[in-house]
């Protein structure tokens, strides 16, 4: 049996190729689908536009309020019409006329008889003193505010540095004290001993502060001459450490104590809100301490004492009250009383003293020139 035949047959590998389509077949009928759904596409829009073309007048959805309205006039603003155009002009005719907002209730003028803030725990509340004046008392003010907050009480917590910040402002507004921060800051700074903050005669600023606690105490100060108000306090204008008991915290009224400092206000009428004026006239000193003079540490100084210094209020209230008016002559003012020559040095004193700062060895200061003795009278009397 010849076998030959059939294992060349199943030895040969089959075709499959017939079954497959070609690939120019298969190319050619994605064209022709591609084409025509072009033409539908085609179809479908020109149905949608021949009739918009043929009538316009009725495609109202898509008119956009009356912008296709032949007979809207558009009148022109304030600024463009001749004679109302200035410079600048714009801005008043564009701005929004809102009312202003109205004055809170409690604000009021301290000239006026304004209603006193008053807390149960604390007592009569200040009022916000908000120091806006020229770059450099502000700045200056920010300076010593910052420092008395930094030295006084950098490890207190935020309410015992707003605390101290708010004795500060108080003593500010009190006419017993200097009116300006520096001033109340660094007042007595020129005694050895008995400075108003222990911090301005004690070696204190000799540190160098840290930064990072010095730019908390610069917040705080920030917030308090913008207004901030710590009502906790109310009008305390002196504080200790709970580490003294001076003698003169039970003369005086308690009010709260804040980690380590203890608050208090005077008993007497020194401490009545209506003696505290809470406006900020500027004009604040040098944000350093005073020369150190031993001239003054030999005089006594009546504002170490809270006492002292209340009672050396209420004999000038009294007597501000009780003593009648100075007369005037020939309807002109009185000449107000020189005020005492400041405490010098012994080196200055040796010098003169204040002697060497007047003006009476100027030429020519005690008499006026001929040719202006008659300045200000009449040429010729009116109707003679």
């Amino acid at each position: 049996m010849d076998l030959s035949h059939a294992f060349s047959l199943e030895s040969r590998p089959r075709d499959f190729s017939a079954k497959l389509p070609r690939k120019g077949v298969r190319t050619v009928g994605l064209r022709q689908r591609r084409r025509h759904f072009g033409r539908r596409v085609m179809i479908l829009l020109a149905a949608a536009a021949v009739p918009a073309l043929a009538a316009p007048d009725q495609w109202r959805a898509f008119d956009i309020g009356n912008a296709i309205s032949p007979e809207v006039q558009v009148d022109p603003m304030p600024f463009e019409r001749t004679g109302d155009s200035f410079p600048g002009s714009a801005f008043y005719y564009l701005a929004p006329d809102d009312p202003l907002p109205m004055l809170a209730a409690g604000i009021r003028s301290d000239a006026g008889n304004a209603a006193t803030l008053f807390d149960p725990l604390a007592g009569p509340i200040a009022r916000a003193m908000r120091i806006d004046n020229s770059g450099v008392d502000r700045s200056r003010a920010l300076e010593c505010l910052t420092a008395a907050i930094y030295y006084e009480a950098a490890s207190e917590s935020d309410q015992g540095q707003r605390s101290v910040a708010q004795v500060i402002l108080n003593r500010v507004a009190h006419p017993s004290f200097p009116n300006t921060v520096c001033g109340v800051v660094y007042q007595g700074s020129e005694r050895r001993t008995g400075c108003q903050f222990s911090f301005t005669c004690d070696g204190s600023l000799a540190r160098v502060p840290s930064r990072f606690f010095w730019q908390r105490a610069m917040a705080v100060a920030q917030a308090a001459l913008s207004g901030y108000v710590e009502r906790s306090v109310g009008l305390a204008t002196h504080y200790h450490t709970i580490a003294v008991h001076p003698a003169w915290d039970a003369e005086m009224n308690h009010i709260t104590t804040i980690g380590a400092h203890m608050f208090f206000r005077w008993r007497s009428r020194a401490g009545d809100s209506a003696n505290f004026r809470f406006a900020y006239f500027g004009n604040e000193p040098v944000a350093a301490p005073h020369p150190r003079n031993a001239a003054v540490d030999a005089l006594p100084d009546p504002s170490l004492d809270p006492l002292a210094l209340a009672r050396a209020f209420e004999a000038g209230l009294k007597t501000a009250q009780a003593g009648p008016a100075a007369p005037s002559v020939g309807g002109t003012v009185p000449a107000a009383r020189p005020a005492p020559a400041p405490a010098y040095s012994v080196e200055v004193q040796s010098r003169g003293g204040d002697a060497q700062y007047r003006g009476d060895k100027l030429p020519e200061s005690h008499a006026v020139r001929p040719e202006y003795e008659n300045s200000g009278r009449w040429i010729a009397q009116p109707g003679t």
